[in-house]
């Protein structure tokens, strides 16, 4: 596999006008530049579709940029199954204040991501191949996010032991993030997770907004699940209750 910088570049999708009101005048080109690596080192190593291409910005990098919308600032974060890097390296070049660990268990994707974020300079941003269960005991970050990964009750048991106190997994979900969420009550239970919401991020900005499911660590302190065998403008619903939030 070439150096993701040695690749020969196809023609990205042009930003979209909505795009210089999501990313900062200073952050855009390197957006473009990682677009661009998307289109073409991306496709040819199969971490996205070709037919992904022409929508890399609506259905890729403005999805994943508002996600932003629920990361304190100065926040750790960590990406789980990070692939082509979406979320991390979009919240990366979005937000700089962001400390990002990406994790990914499969070689090929890790190569891509190590090199990417060289060619993009991301000094804040780490790669780390394996799993999500390789961390646990090891590491905890103040968000905990990831994007069609799993189901919520099982991304839960990936991501919950990863929480820092006073931190919460934010989940990039569609649709049906509302309904995970309920059918997801009792393994929150078991999880002693705090407070379970779905904010709506994009709010304003995008045609097609992004749905989030937030679970905030719990109170305890302990994170672990009890069955031993087993910021921004926007919208949340939290279990059937739905209000406005102020950022």
């Amino acid at each position: 596999m070439g150096d993701v910088s040695r690749e020969t570049p196809s023609e990205p999708p042009a930003p979209p006008d909505v795009a210089r009101r999501v990313f900062s005048s200073a952050s855009l080109p390197r957006v473009q530049q990682y677009a661009a690596l998307l289109a073409d080192a991306g496709v040819v190593r199969g971490l996205i579709g070709p037919r992904e291409v022409p929508r890399l910005w609506e259905r890729h990098l403005l999805n994943c940029a508002v996600a932003g919308e629920l990361m304190p600032e100065g926040s750790t974060v960590c990406d789980l199954g990070s692939g082509a890097g979406l979320p991390g390296l979009v919240l990366a070049l979005h937000r700089p204040d962001l400390r990002i660990t990406l994790v990914e268990p499969l070689l090929r994707r890790t190569t891509f991501l190590e090199e990417a974020v060289a060619a993009l300079g991301l000094d804040t941003v780490s790669v780390h191949r394996g799993r999500a269960e390789s961390l646990h005991g090891r590491e905890t970050y103040d968000v905990v996010t990831s994007r069609a990964v799993a189901p919520l009750e099982r991304l839960l048991g990936w991501s919950m032991p990863l929480v820092a106190p006073g931190g919460a997994m934010v989940a990039m979900k569609g649709s049906s993030a509302a309904q995970e969420l309920a059918d997801s009550a009792e393994a929150l239970a078991r999880w002693g997770a705090g407070e379970a919401t779905v904010h709506e991020a994009g709010v304003g900005l995008l045609d097609r907004t992004t749905m989030l499911v937030r679970v905030a660590r719990g109170r305890s302190g302990q994170v672990g699940c009890a069955d031993a065998t087993g910021a921004s403008s926007g919208s949340s619903q939290s279990l059937g209750k739905t209000r406005r939030r102020r950022s």
